[in-house]
């Protein structure tokens, strides 16, 4: 590891001691007094496996997705009922993937299983495969209460399409079906940074999606996880942030506002799964985060039909939080979304922001990345490009390892990072 980032790391967690997650796990998850608790779900069925995608996911088949979905009701009924009678009220719900929209057919009933547990009054997402994003899968998924719907484009271009092992997307095929079955948020997304790929490409990728349908667009840069069989090359930093702000001054013309470090939308379209103060995780490899601890469930189907089965929760690993790690977590996923309020920090934690971080808040102004205005402080765009540094940084260190290695073990003993 980078010896000024260890320093950098060990200096903000005032601690050398590395993260560390045992095979501990809770009867139920404690969210009864969670606020802002969202909600998700992971489906990992798919028709094909993606090279570079390094998401849990199989290859679908109808018997084994059918067992799943039943072991996923029972992971919903067993957390949900720990926290006592009535009905917790959530934030937020999505479904993300895999392809959940290979099981929209059953989805209506995951959600009524949810909705005997939670209230959930802000509408649901799902992500979808753009194979599937024809009328009828559209119209099943609408019934089942989804109001936002995720698209996994990656691009519009064939050549770049090719180079992550895709077939072209039938861009007025797409734009039709949208247009026929009509949703509050429909977000692209798509992978940029692709050896090759020029600001041209990266700009008509901007395009189609709108002219296709798009209110959200998602721009995430690739990333060469060990584990990924994609053969792809990462591209530098510099051609990557002038890809990055080519894309943003495109959604900008298209009238966007940029909501998040790699996300566009128009009119207030709204689809976000990962920025929630609290959230509960059902189903393979879902994360579940609150006040005191994070927790992952088994990447394993067959592992985790198996707890259920037993009458167990099927967390694999989890990290207690000490209170400063904790602090640095809620800031990570808030200067996500590009700006920090120290209200609410200060509502979560009962401490003052300029307390806990003040000279790291100074030195980030002086530094260009950060502007505060009043309790706000926004990342310029020098800083969600230091952001995405540190987030690549974050991502090698800590998914690459622990999702490299609970794809091979089901419930590991332990692991540091």
């Amino acid at each position: 590891m980078n010896p000024v980032r260890t320093l950098a790391a060990a200096w903000l967690a005032r601690s050398f001691r590395p993260f560390e997650f045992t095979d501990e796990a809770d009867p139920a998850p404690p969210f009864a007094g969670a606020r802002n608790l969202g909600l998700y779900v992971h489906v990992p069925f798919c028709r094909s496996l993606c090279g570079f995608c390094p998401y849990c996911r199989v290859r679908y088949d109808e018997a084994l997705c059918a067992r799943y979905l039943d072991a996923l009701e029972g992971e919903i009924e067993a957390v949900g009922a720990s926290a006592g009678p009535g009905r917790r009220r959530a934030t937020s719900l999505y479904f993300g993937g895999g392809t959940p929209a290979l099981a929209a057919p059953r989805l209506g009933r995951v959600v009524a299983a949810l909705e005997r547990r939670f209230e959930i009054p802000d509408g649901i997402g799902v992500e979808l495969h753009p194979d599937d994003a024809v009328p009828a899968t559209l119209r099943t998924l609408r019934d089942a209460g989804a109001t936002r719907l995720s698209i996994g484009v990656q691009s519009f271009r064939p050549r770049l399409l090719a180079s992550l092992g895709r077939r072209p997307v039938p861009a007025p095929a797409l734009a039709a079906a949208l247009r026929s079955v009509p949703f509050d948020t429909v977000s692209m997304d798509f992978i940029f940074a692709l050896p090759g790929q020029t600001a041209a490409d990266a700009v008509a990728d901007v395009d189609a999606a709108f002219a296709a349908g798009a209110n959200h667009v998602a721009f995430y840069p690739f990333i060469d996880f060990s584990f990924a069989r994609g053969g792809i090359t990462a591209t530098g930093d510099r051609a990557k942030r002038a890809l990055l702000d080519a894309i943003a001054r495109r959604c900008a013309e298209h009238g966007c506002e940029r909501t998040s470090i790699w996300t566009f939308a128009r009119n207030g379209a709204r689809y976000s799964s990962m920025t929630r103060e609290n959230y509960l995780g059902f189903g393979c490899s879902a994360a579940t985060l609150l006040e005191r601890q994070f927790k992952v469930n088994t990447f394993s189907v067959e592992a985790y039909c198996a707890r259920i089965a037993e009458g167990r929760i099927p967390t694999a690993l989890t990290l207690r939080f000490t209170p400063r790690r904790r602090m640095l977590y809620w800031l990570f996923w808030a200067f996500y979304g590009l700006t920090v309020d120290a209200r609410d920090f200060e509502s979560f934690f009962g401490v003052p922001l300029r307390r806990a971080f003040g000279a790291e808040l100074r030195l980030a102004q002086r530094l260009g990345w950060i502007r505060r205005d009043g309790p706000l402080y926004r990342l310029t765009d020098r800083g969600a490009f230091r952001f995405h540094q540190m987030e690549r940084h974050y991502t090698l260190a800590y998914i690459d390892r622990m999702w490299g290695l609970l794809r091979n073990v089901p419930f590991p003993k332990s692991m540091r990072i």
